[in-house]
This record gives structure tokens, C-alpha cells and sequence, in this order.
């Protein structure tokens, strides 16, 4: 009998074993393992004719690593609509309605806002908007952007109704509100918002209200019927990203309240995919943007960029972040490493 150091811990062999010899005692796959005696890397070929003697030091080592099942995912749902895409993207701001079609493609988007004005509709060609629109397979958002009053976005909304209705498009049941307080910033006026939203409510739409990222102000606009509140991550098209993290935080924590499923939505301010991505790790239901698409230097490229950065975004917010620290944390396990050779 003679005795070893197998992996840090005293072992005593029957008899003098080459390291083949042991590793086949300990059931292990020569193949997925390295060996080594004394410090020196025994090659797999020399296995068989490596001896062991009695005060050998001997590591067996393999690698690990870890993981875990990806979570599952609920889709996102806004009053009668469930959609598998959790981003809502605009169709203005493009060079052609061909290379809007192509980017609503690239998105992967399920839904997609469409501004209700006359020259929305038909373009200096003569083109319909309409005629790019797969209305098979999205569902338009009535948008009342450009409204500057409670009464100029009912009434907008009221129209879009009529025309979707008459296309049959399910699109005609819901609307994004808009009531703005000036041309220059283009924020939210807050009072004529909760007036048009209770007033659009009452006539049973389904609203998704643009509002600021006040806490109270989303909490107002749930309690008065909103189908679901669209903070702004930062004015809209400035391309600023999420400005204000803490606000949203507070907003996703209050709406959420008993109602884990109410969806909030990130809406304006959109640069680029990391804001989107940004937006879903805090815990938003979704993103809605058009400007970091559309005027982007590639937009078929950013809508793809775009799409992916949603998608992680949630994953990551499903997944679960570390925490941060202020001093390291070593990735790979500390048992098992090999022993020092001084």
C-alpha cells in the first residue's frame, strides 16, 4: 500500500496504480480530464505508463461551468390585444413608404402607429400609406400626434375609429393619446391628457396614454381607465434615451401594485438599442419608437438592432441582474483549484 495526495486530499492506493490505472478506479473519462503528478502534465497517451509512488501529488482536473433554463415569458398584453413582439413602432419620418415596409418587417413588430391626418393618408406620389401595410398581420395604433387640446384628440380618435372600422382592422378598438402642451418640447399637458383619457374611456376605447414620467400623473391616468400608461423616457424624438431610470421605477412599482400585469410601455426619447434595452432591463412591459428607426443612418439595420435589444432586454429582466458590489467576486469556483506547487 502506498499513499498519495489525490486533489489536495490524502488517498491510499492498494498497490503502486499508473494514473491511467486511477483514473479508470475513480470512473472518470480519460478524454475529459488533465492530469498532472508532481506539477508535470501527464499527456493521455503516457497515462498507462505514468507509475505512481508513494508522496505523489497528483491533480485530476476538468472544467465547469454553470447555467440554467431559459424563463419563461407571458406575452404582452393591452386590454383584447396579446402580441409576441414587445415593441410598437411609428411609421413617419421615413425616406419611402418601401423602406418603412422593409423596417416594420425588420422589427419584428406586431403593431405599428399611424398618425391620423390627411397627409398621412396619400403622399406627393399619390401613394397610400395603406398600401404598405401588411393590415393581415399588424395592428395599426391610431396615433392623435400633433393634438394640442383634449377636444382636437378625441376627435382625431373618433375618426381613426371610423376608418379602421371600415377596414375591418382590429386597430379600430384602441388608440395612443396624445394632447401635447407645446411645439417646442413637445411634452405632455397633463390636465387636457386625464380629461381626453377619461372622455376616450367613457366612449370605450382602449387608451395607451403618452404622459411624463410623474409618478402621480401615470397613477391619475390608470385610475381614470388607461389601458396602459406610455411614460416618456425623454422628449420625443431627441434621441435622449431613458432620462430618468428612478421615475420609471417608481411608475412600474406603483402601476403594478396588485396588478403585476398591467403593461407599461416606454414611449419617445429612443436613440438607440441600448436605450431600448435600458427600458425592458427596468422591468418595462414594452417600447414604442419611431425616430431612432426612421431617421437612423441605416434604418433597416437599426431596426434589426432594435429588435434584438428589446428581446435581451427582457431576458435580462426575466433572468434576474447580479447584484452590484464594490469589490470582486471570482466567476469560477475556488474549490477544487489545483494546489500550488511551492
Amino acid at each position: 500500500m502506498i499513499d498519495i495526495t489525490l486533489n489536495g486530499e490524502r488517498r491510499t492506493l492498494p498497490r503502486p496504480l499508473s494514473v491511467r490505472e486511477l483514473i479508470d478506479d475513480i470512473g472518470l473519462e480519460p478524454r475529459k480530464i488533465a492530469a498532472e503528478v508532481n506539477c508535470e502534465i501527464v499527456p493521455e497517451a503516457h497515462l498507462a505508463e505514468r507509475r505512481l509512488a508513494a508522496g505523489d501529488a497528483v491533480e485530476i482536473v476538468t472544467l465547469v461551468g454553470g447555467g440554467q433554463q431559459t424563463l419563461a415569458d407571458k406575452p404582452l398584453t393591452i386590454g383584447n390585444f396579446v402580441f409576441r413582439s414587445r415593441l410598437i413602432t411609428g411609421t413617419g419620418k421615413y425616406a419611402s413608404y418601401g423602406l418603412m415596409r422593409e423596417c416594420l418587417a425588420a422589427s419584428g413588430c406586431e403593431a405599428t402607429t399611424v398618425a391620423v391626418r390627411r397627409e398621412r393618408l396619400v403622399d406627393k406620389q399619390g401613394k397610400s400609406i395603406l398600401d404598405f401595410l401588411d393590415l393581415k398581420t399588424l395592428t395599426i395604433l391610431p396615433n392623435t400626434a400633433g393634438c394640442f387640446s383634449a377636444e382636437d384628440a378625441i376627435r382625431h380618435a373618433r375618426i381613426a375609429r371610423e376608418l379602421l372600422t371600415n377596414l375591418g382592422n382590429p386597430g379600430a378598438d384602441w388608440v395612443k393619446l396624445e394632447c401635447l402642451g407645446d411645439a417646442k418640447t413637445l411634452l405632455p399637458d397633463p390636465v387636457a391628457t386625464l380629461r381626453a383619457t377619461e372622455q376616450l374611456v367613457k366612449e370605450g376605447f382602449r387608451v395607451l396614454v403618452y404622459t411624463s414620467d410623474d409618478p402621480m400623473m401615470a397613477r391619475h391616468l390608470k385610475n381614470a381607465g388607461a389601458a396602459s400608461v406610455m411614460p416618456a423616457g425623454s422628449p420625443i424624438g431627441s434621441g435622449q434615451g431613458v432620462l430618468n431610470p428612478n421615475n420609471l421605477r417608481i411608475i412600474l412599482e406603483y402601476l403594478k401594485d396588485g396588478d403585476p400585469d398591467y403593461p407599461v410601455i416606454v414611449d419617445a426619447g429612443v436613440g438607440t438599442a441600448s436605450d431600448v434595452a435600458t427600458a425592458m432591463e427596468l422591468g418595462c412591459d414594452g417600447v414604442l419608437l419611431n425616430t431612432g428607426i426612421a431617421s437612423a443612418q441605416d434604418p433597416l439595420r437599426m431596426a434589426h438592432a432594435m429588435r434584438h435589444a428589446c428581446e435581451a432586454g427582457r431576458l435580462a429582466y426575466l433572468a434576474g441582474r447580479i447584484p452590484k458590489k464594490s469589490y470582486a467576486t471570482a466567476s469560477s469556483p475556488m474549490e477544487g483549484r489545483i494546489a500550488s506547487c511551492q
